[in-house]
């Protein structure tokens, strides 16, 4: 049996040296704005375009009166600033510091770290003399609420709004990158939202199967035998103990909020949790809509994300209250944001947030990249843990996973979870069936409350594509390129999978830099740690409720496997609120809101898997995810080491397509078959640290 070594050995030694060197930003900071604005003097702000903006899908001028709702304008702190923010967050979390979970409010984030005043009244009076009205300047400084008129937005910024019609759906953009005066370029990022191409629910339904189900293990019948409910999560992921005891560790007293852009039908909530035996816990469910410039939006078609989310942020912590936090998008602003951006102004922010969406980093652009960097941020400076999906599109982030049977668009992460202020949630899928297991690992009927996982099962990454390596092997070829080109691969041409890869916007963070298996590639790479997230490939999914029939639901009569069939799906999306879910535990067990969790999930994997030059081999054997039942007791993590999360492809972005070959497969090297990404013990691209031992992380936590 391996033994655990001491926890902060190695992790937390760069960051002691800045302990006590924080100064007061504010003290020196000083106007950045320092010379009269000249409207002929401009700067452009590049890269600020999105990449469908192109003139093939142009259809024309918007007219000028189009009203432009909520845009942010998003400022920047000084260098000096940023330095001394960053360290200050990075000893919240060294409990070595003074300044050790010494979490801030949104006015002494704006106070000590923010823009001066005086900048900040000039870039609101210069938007006023354009004729924007000014709807709220944000308590950390950075951030400026805007509305006008598509021709204010040209005449102030130099950039026409047109539309664009894309795959059939008509879209707003602007169709250059925006300008400023020279002056404000000190302080001015740019604007956050010049175009509707919103981020996308990762939500991802089960394949179509026919009736009865002949892919589904002992006919169609069976189906929830083997999908995931909440008590199999607890028995699979090892919660069960916490629940017992003395001293339960349930969620009681915490909150989860999940960040929405639709209402849901609470009864959907209760008829979940009364099914898999959670309504007799204290948890309560509630919808608000925060805030300033946040309308309610009803219910729309992306209620069976919000339906899902809600159930699940609920689902691992019972005694946790849940609240559906949505806002209505705006004309260019995705409602999420409007959502988290006013809950962190509030004076007693929530301590967890899960957004289970995705958007590609290279279509944000710098401006969207800056904002949500600076918003997870301010929520890890204020000690709320941020969850966010990694994605369903496997490497290929920049694709549209729905739609796509190839990615043309290169490697690429999903840009809303690839800061390092919040957690990466990652997807596997479980390996029984290809493996021709499933009695080992459940049972042939489910308990009163559909339990039917026996133990851990066996875990690989998520990936239905012909590229995986699981798949290609099962029908018997060698590469994912001979399969993607077979008479049978061309039937698995998709991009769907658990999303992994490196960061092209941020560097690498300091607690991601020492585990055994990560590259030395200085960039902050995903996801962090994994669960189960399958859409049904290998028989697999997970349940969730979502009745309503206006928007694609199905009744949730548990009994009846058709509704079951309609209530299961896959994806990240039920990684994040379930990482929130469990971060319920381990705040009402370490006794409070505990900021950005990744620095304490990668302490634990310093412990389990070493690091790059000190691996801990014997964790590394007893805790691979491959020994099923069998696995270590005392294992964080079920070390993932099998399969990957490459794609096929077409084209020249990332793409290794050999002469006389219909595809390719995604890879790190255009000329050689290096594939994006095998898993392998320790840290990979394809499922991060693996998935977790949730009383053992629990326990153990930092």
């Amino acid at each position: 049996m391996f033994q655990h070594r001491s926890l902060y050995a190695s992790l937390f030694l760069p960051v002691v040296l800045l302990i006590g060197m924080v100064a007061n930003a504010a003290e020196s900071a000083t106007p950045r704005i320092t010379t009269s604005i000249d409207e002929s003097a401009l700067v452009q702000l590049t890269g600020n375009t999105h990449p469908l903006a192109i003139p093939q899908f142009d259809q024309g001028p918007v007219p000028d009166n189009l009203p432009m709702t909520h845009m942010y304008v998003v400022l920047r702190r000084s260098q000096e600033q940023e330095t001394a923010l960053e360290q200050r967050v990075a000893a919240m979390h060294n409990p070595r510091s003074a300044n050790y979970r010494q979490w801030l409010s949104a006015d002494r984030l704006g106070q000590e770290f923010g823009p001066v005043q005086q900048d900040i009244s000039t870039i609101a009076r210069w938007l006023s003399l354009h004729g924007f009205q000014i709807n709220a300047i944000y308590k950390a400084g950075l951030t400026i609420d805007i509305s006008g008129t598509a021709g204010q937005v040209r005449d102030t910024f130099h950039t026409e709004m047109h539309y664009y019609n894309v795959d059939g759906e008509r879209h707003i953009a602007n169709a250059s990158d925006p300008e400023i005066p020279a002056a404000l370029a000190p302080v001015v990022v740019g604007i956050a939202s010049l175009n509707d191409f919103m981020p996308k629910p990762v939500a991802n339904k089960l394949p179509g199967f026919t009736f009865p189900c002949t892919g589904c293990p002992d006919g169609f019948d069976n189906t929830i035998q083997y999908d995931e409910a909440p008590a199999d999560f607890a028995m699979i992921y090892n919660v069960q103990p916490l629940y017992g005891g003395s001293h339960p560790v349930t969620g009681l007293g915490q909150t989860v909020v999940v960040l929405e852009v639709t209402d849901v039908q609470p009864p959907d909530i209760a008829t979940f949790r009364a099914a898999f035996g959670l309504s007799s816990h204290a948890g309560r469910f509630k919808q608000i809509h925060p805030g300033p410039g946040c309308a309610d939006p009803g219910r729309n078609g992306a209620e069976g994300e919000a339906a899902l989310d809600a159930e699940w942020a609920g689902a691992v912590a019972p005694d946790a209250d849940v609240e559906l936090a949505s806002c209505a998008n705006s004309t260019t602003n995705f409602g999420a944001f409007i959502a988290a951006q006013n809950l962190l102004d509030e004076k007693t922010p929530p301590p967890i947030m899960s957004l289970s969406y995705g958007g590609c980093e290279a279509a944000q652009g710098p401006s969207a990249n800056a904002y949500i960097n600076s918003l997870w941020q301010q929520a890890d400076a204020e000690g709320v843990s941020v969850f966010v999906s990694a994605g369903d599109g496997s490497a290929a982030g920049c694709d549209n996973f729905d739609l796509a049977q190839y990615a043309t668009n290169g490697i690429a992460v999903n840009g809303l979870a690839s800061t390092a202020y919040n957690f990466a949630a990652g997807g596997t899928d479980f390996a029984d069936t290809v493996d021709g297991l499933n009695q080992t690992y459940w049972t042939r009927t489910n308990s009163s409350g559909w339990e039917s996982a026996k133990s851990y099962v066996p875990e690989m990454t998520w990936n239905d594509s012909c590229a995986g390596s699981v798949l290609y092997q099962y029908f018997g070829y060698t590469n994912g390129v001979s399969f993607c080109n077979s008479s049978t691969g061309e039937g698995f041409l998709d991009i769907v999978g658990g999303s992994g890869g490196p960061s092209f916007v941020y560097d690498k963070p300091y607690w991601q830099a020492q585990i055994y298996g990560i590259p030395s590639d200085g960039k902050r790479d995903l996801p962090d740690v994994s669960l189960f997230a399958s859409n049904g490939f290998w028989n697999h999914a997970v349940v969730f409720c979502m009745s309503d029939a206006t928007e694609g639901g199905a009744p949730c009569d548990y009994n009846n496997p058709v509704d079951v069939f309609f209530n299961s799906a896959g994806g990240t999306s039920f990684s994040a609120p379930q990482f929130a879910s469990i971060q319920a535990l381990i705040n009402q067990s370490a006794g409070g809101p505990q900021g950005n969790p990744a620095p304490g999930y990668y302490a634990l994997a310093a412990v389990e898997y070493g690091s790059p030059s000190h691996p801990n081999s014997a964790a590394l054997q007893a805790c691979s995810a491959n020994l099923g039942r069998m696995i270590a007791s005392a294992c964080f993590f079920h070390d993932v080491t099998r399969g990957n999360n490459d794609v096929p492809c077409y084209g020249t972005n990332d793409c290794y397509l050999p002469e006389g070959e219909s595809y390719g497969v995604l890879s790190t090297s255009d000329t050689r078959l290096q594939v994006a990404y095998p898993a392998h013990p320790g840290w990979d691209f394809a499922t991060g640290l693996g998935s977790p031992n949730v009383t053992n992380v629990v326990k153990n936590w930092p």
